[in-house]
């Protein structure tokens, strides 16, 4: 795992010593991604730079220094990330008359660029990663990106200059960096807690897209963007030849992927382990860990006094009876609340899921024993483990059938009477709602909730205002776009035929990379801990799609044949309860330890001042929430963490 960062001049005029210079403090940004080495490659002549900060994973010793150039002497590369087949493809390269100076996985990729060529030799690559390579002989720059979007990469244009890194803070570097904020991605993030791909929170910086080639040789306008993946495909395929055989049979066959992609996630030359939270995800993982090991496994978990948040317990249970080495870490509020500063810095952009703390704290505590650790994330997109998935569906089948507009005229009744009027109703029918409605406060806010997605037009657009915080950040945010989503604008709705496929299409295809993704880089790079994901193989994504639903959802509870396979391992026992998530008490700390701060960030005059949000809807719902009319801690944690961001940059 490292940090990488470079340029592509095609002024003609930049000095061997000015290129030099620069590139090295872009990539000293990225110290903390790579604390073990460090290096750049410069070729003032073309106006390229390469930078590169190294977490030595894979061969510790000087022959995985980066940048790294093939022996072939026609590419130059800066990666980062691991690629995992990277044994068996060493192979085939040498069986083909490559010889190898070292063992990283490094030179492997550059031996398969010589050997194959770039567009073929990434279909070939099983790993996370994003990398850079010049290629010296064609005079053209290449940026890659893994399937699924686990490693990060930004890129955009510096007046006649082509920039590239793995975080925005190396880019800010660059002399010719003036920041515009994107007020449409500003929005967007509003409404989902996080900016989706393509676009930042800079105008003309963006993330490259994940399964993604780009080159550009300095010539065109535009770069070449070429998918050599495509989750669309993958979901579509897997759905139109879903798997034939036995329940028994899939078991099986989902249990050997699993076992492998864990066990060539375990290769390493430094100290590892894994998160553990005593969930179905990261239990998997842990026991196909251990089954696999003649050690035990290092496994980390923390805890919350809070019983409401607190799963520790259970992530306990679990390693007693799998033998592991088990570390756990009892968060207070102070230490909780220690990170929040932590938080514009490390992530760059605006950022807003609040189990970005927790992550954090997690990562933090594994980094003091271990350099690597593998974590359970991807389990619930794959297998269908939010409740949203069946309870939408479930709701949409009892309301679809009825005419918009009496769909209109029950939202309005809902809506019409106050939360607090409803919390002292005796009422039943808040129980059907998602798992993350119930999170928002009493009956009261869930039933208003419920008339907003009432009001839909169709049952995609139910789960578009599902996810959605700000349902309207056009009218928060000053001077964006009138209408802002991401799922019009950059992906289009898969050609999957039921409901709850389709919600988890767009889940894996943005609220996984977008989300869930970032926060697990940030918060383990923020400590320079690599973090695996055995269940984006991209192997298990494609049988995961061929699973049918049945398979997967079953009794009213995801995730089915993921847990088939745990409980070959695990007691059933140990696992069977209600899910929690992993989060913290944000409601109660709005309203207590954090109110002085989040006062003075959601200051009315301030907010004037600096230009970009509309006070009065953000005022109202601060005080609805201060007063305990509303729980609006969602909304106002993505309010919070853009005046958070602002303050510190700018």
């Amino acid at each position: 795992m490292c940090g990488i960062t470079g340029f592509f001049d095609t002024s003609g005029q930049i000095s061997t010593e000015k290129i030099g210079s620069v590139v090295e403090k872009m990539s000293s940004l990225l110290d903390h991604r790579g604390p073990d080495d460090g290096g750049i490659w410069v070729d003032a002549k073309n106006g390229i730079a390469l930078g590169h900060r190294r977490l030595a994973i894979i061969d510790v010793s000087p022959e995985g220094h980066q940048p790294m150039k093939s022996a072939d002497g026609r590419y130059v590369i800066v990666f980062n990330g691991e690629i995992y087949n990277f044994l068996e493809l060493r192979h085939q390269l040498k069986n083909l008359g490559h010889h190898f100076r070292g063992h990283s996985d490094t030179e492997v990729m550059l031996a398969s660029f010589s050997q194959w060529g770039v567009n073929k030799a990434v279909e070939l690559f099983n790993g996370m990663f994003a990398f850079a390579l010049w290629d010296v002989r064609e005079r053209v720059i290449y940026l890659g990106r893994d399937r699924l979007g686990e490693k990060p990469l930004y890129y955009g244009w510096l007046n006649n200059t082509f920039v590239f890194a793995s975080e925005l803070k190396a880019l800010k570097a660059h002399p010719d960096f003036y920041p515009e904020i994107n007020r449409d991605a500003l929005a967007l993030f509003l409404r989902y807690s996080y900016i989706p791909a393509p676009d930042s929170i800079y105008k003309g910086i963006y993330k490259l897209p994940p399964a993604t080639l780009l080159s550009w040789d300095g010539t065109t306008a535009h770069p070449q963007l070429i998918p050599y993946w495509s989750a669309k495909q993958a979901a579509e395929s897997g759905v139109a030849h879903p798997f034939t055989g036995s329940e028994s049979e899939a078991v099986e066959q989902l249990e050997a992927l699993l076992k492998n992609a864990v066990a060539i996630r375990t290769i390493a030359d430094v100290p590892l382990g894994a998160f553990l939270s005593g969930g179905i995800d990261s239990s998997t993982v842990v026991a196909l860990m251990q089954a696999q090991s003649s050690q035990s496994v290092k496994t980390f978990s923390i805890g919350f006094y809070e019983d409401k948040y607190n799963e520790a317990q259970h992530a306990l249970a679990v390693a007693q009876y799998l033998g592991t080495d088990h570390t756990e870490f009892y968060v207070t509020p102070k230490d909780a609340l220690s990170v929040i500063p932590k938080l514009p810095s490390l992530y760059d952009e605006p950022f807003s899921d609040p189990s970005q703390i927790p992550t954090f704290l997690v990562s933090q505590l594994a980094r003091q024993y271990v350099t690597v650790s593998l974590t359970g994330d991807a389990g619930d997109e794959l297998f269908a483990g939010y409740k949203r998935y069946w309870l939408c569906r479930n709701i949409w089948q009892k309301v679809g059938w009825m005419p918009q507009t009496m769909r209109h005229i029950a939202a309005h009744a809902l809506s019409s009477v106050s939360p607090k009027t409803w919390d002292h109703s005796f009422v039943t029918f808040g129980a059907v709602l998602p798992a993350k409605l119930k999170h928002q406060g009493g009956y009261g806010d869930k039933l208003h909730a419920l008339s907003e997605i009432l009001a839909v037009p169709d049952s995609d657009a139910m789960y578009a205002s599902l996810i959605s915080y700000w349902k309207k950040p056009e009218q928060i945010v000053i001077g964006c776009s009138d209408t802002v989503t991401a799922f019009n604008n950059h992906q289009s709705w898969s050609e999957l035929p039921d409901f709850t496929q389709r919600m988890m299409y767009q889940d894996m295809v943005k609220y996984l990379p977008d989300d869930i993704l970032v926060k697990v880089d940030r918060s383990s790079m923020g400590v320079s801990l690599e973090g695996r994901i055995p269940l984006l193989d991209h192997r298990v994504v494609e049988f995961a799609w061929r699973i049918p639903l049945s398979m997967k959802i079953r009794n009213g509870q995801g995730k089915w044949l993921l847990r088939q396979v745990l409980y070959k391992y695990v007691p059933q026992k140990l696992i069977e309860r209600p899910k929690m998530g992993f989060s913290v008490p944000l409601e109660s700390w709005l309203r207590g330890p954090l109110r002085e701060w989040a006062e003075e960030l959601l200051n009315e005059s301030r907010l004037y001042q600096q230009g970009f949000l509309n006070p009065q809807p953000i005022r109202q719902k601060w005080t609805e929430h201060l007063n305990g009319d509303r729980n609006w801690q969602y909304h106002l944690w993505n309010v919070l963490m853009f005046q958070a961001w602002l303050d510190k940059y700018h």
